[in-house]
């Protein structure tokens, strides 16, 4: 069955943003495509428009929608972008990730350095690259 690229990532998204509202892990049923979303704590499942299948941890019929640290599209994906976007500043993006504050300290850097937009733009398209290899992997037949 046939899911929209859309789903996949508005699942992904939710599941990487979630951590404010507790955890969250999202799946995707392999015969229907259809997304189901799994909160960690109680209160938080009157959220869900409907009941999880009692079955969901059945690898065969679902799969989880991986999140960003299972891409590694963390500390990996913004060495690569100051390595090709901001070289002169690689070594002190490097040392503000081996301390606290690391991504406080990066924005502020991309903020100075009018590279913002350029980094949204390079995480987007790394995240989307990484969903569609995934659902590749795993036959998921994507449309758009």
């Amino acid at each position: 069955m046939p899911v929209k690229f859309a789903d996949i990532s508005q699942a992904f998204e939710f599941g990487d943003l979630s951590g404010g509202m507790g955890e969250c892990h999202t799946f995707v049923c392999r015969q229907t495509g259809k997304i189901y979303y799994q909160f960690d704590q109680d209160d938080l499942q009157e959220l869900e428009d409907e009941e999880l299948p009692d079955d969901i941890e059945d690898e065969t019929k679902y799969l989880r929608i991986p999140n960003s640290r299972d891409f590694d599209l963390g500390k990996p994906l913004v060495i690569a972008f100051v390595r090709e976007t901001l070289p002169n500043d690689l070594d002190d993006v490097r040392y503000f990730f081996s301390k606290r504050g690391a991504y406080q300290k990066f924005k502020g850097l991309l903020s100075r350095r009018g590279a913002i937009d350029a980094w949204h733009h390079y995480r987007n398209k790394a995240t989307e690259r990484a969903l569609r290899d995934w659902c590749e992997v795993h036959s998921i037949e994507i449309v758009d």
